[in-house]
Order: C-alpha cells, then sequence, then structure tokens
C-alpha cells in the first residue's frame, strides 16, 4: 500500500510522510532571528514556512528582508523552500526570480488557474488543502495542475490527510492511488 505523502501539516501524525521543515513564518519575521536559522536547521528537508503574507504578520520590509535571508540559506543549503503566500503572489514570483531555490513548493495554494499557471511554468510544485475545495478558482487550479507538480496537505485541518486525497482525487477525475503514486514520485524527485 503506497503511504499518504502530507507535504505540510501542522497536526502531524506519525503516519505516512509528513514533511519536516524549519523557517521563519512571516507572521512571525519580526520576533525570531533569521541569523541564528541555520544552526536551527537540524533534520529539516526544507527550508519554511517562509513567504510573504501582505494581509497578516509583521511589516512588508521585514517580511521581505526574512524570505530573502531564507532564500538565500536555502540556496547555500540546496535545500528546498515550502512557501506561504497570501495576497502577495507577484512579489513572491520577483524574489524567487531572484534567488531560485532547488526546489519551491507553493503550500495551501489558494490562488487563482493564471497564477497557478505562472508558478508551475517556473517548475515549481502547488500543493492544496481542505481550503482549496471551498474556493472555485482554486478548485479550477487544482484540476489543471498536473500531477507531476501537485502535493496534498492537512496544513492546521483537523480533517485526516486520506480525505484530502479522496476529495482531490475527486475533483481531478482520478483514483486516489493514481495521487498517492504521484506525490510519493514527487515527493522522491525533490528529497530523494
Amino acid at each position: 500500500m503506497l503511504p499518504y505523502v502530507n507535504i505540510h501539516t501542522h497536526r502531524p501524525t506519525g503516519s505516512g510522510i509528513e514533511l519536516r521543515t524549519e523557517g521563519i513564518h512571516p507572521w512571525n519575521a519580526d520576533m525570531q532571528d533569521i541569523a541564528t536559522l541555520g544552526e536551527r536547521l537540524g533534520e529539516a528537508q526544507a527550508i519554511g514556512e517562509t513567504g510573504l503574507d501582505f494581509v497578516r504578520g509583521a511589516d512588508r520590509a521585514t517580511q521581505l528582508e526574512a524570505l530573502r535571508a531564507q532564500l538565500r540559506l536555502a540556496r547555500e543549503r540546496n535545500l528546498p523552500v515550502v512557501l506561504h503566500c497570501v495576497k502577495a503572489f507577484e512579489p513572491l514570483m520577483r524574489e524567487l526570480a531572484a534567488c531560485s531555490p532547488r526546489a519551491v513548493i507553493f503550500h495551501g495554494f489558494i490562488g487563482s488557474p493564471e497564477q497557478a499557471r505562472k508558478a508551475l511554468a517556473k517548475g515549481y510544485y502547488l500543493s492544496f488543502g481542505e481550503r482549496a475545495f471551498a474556493s472555485p478558482k482554486t478548485l479550477a487550479a487544482l484540476r489543471e495542475t498536473p500531477l507531476s507538480q501537485l502535493f496534498l496537505e492537512t496544513d492546521d485541518s483537523p480533517v485526516p490527510i486520506e480525505d484530502v486525497y479522496v476529495r482531490a482525487a475527486g475533483a481531478k477525475g482520478v483514483t486516489t492511488e493514481v495521487l498517492q503514486q504521484a506525490t510519493l514520485e514527487n515527493y522522491k524527485r525533490i528529497f530523494g
């Protein structure tokens, strides 16, 4: 039986594959010391979640400073990044273009199909969670996302990852096993 890949969760269950990350969230960019992040990485497989949130959190300049430092660290350590993006898609895409890490995963993607196409064209991965099913535009983005660039997640939702896979499979018109195989291949491609 194939494992479920949960690319981003705040509620680890210890079952399946749950990504280990370390980073400074944009909400906390003014409260955490970026200088010590490299020391805190430990067993982290990726830097994150980092990114930009123009609705909530630290001021934009502080978020940008923290993001840039984390993108540099990701390049230095050859680590992927897991991104948080709220109302900051274009600025985040500019930052990625300036300092592109080995791999990029937009976690909890709730953008439009147009935004999804831009990210996918750059080779980035999109991860969808429970909130995707509440937004027609995000559901359309999920349907359009190639299996080769797709991840699924629970984020902070109490919904089991298996349920997210069932709903995403229904939206894409494939079986959960097809999604499990695709996300496992994507995981192996990035994390070995």
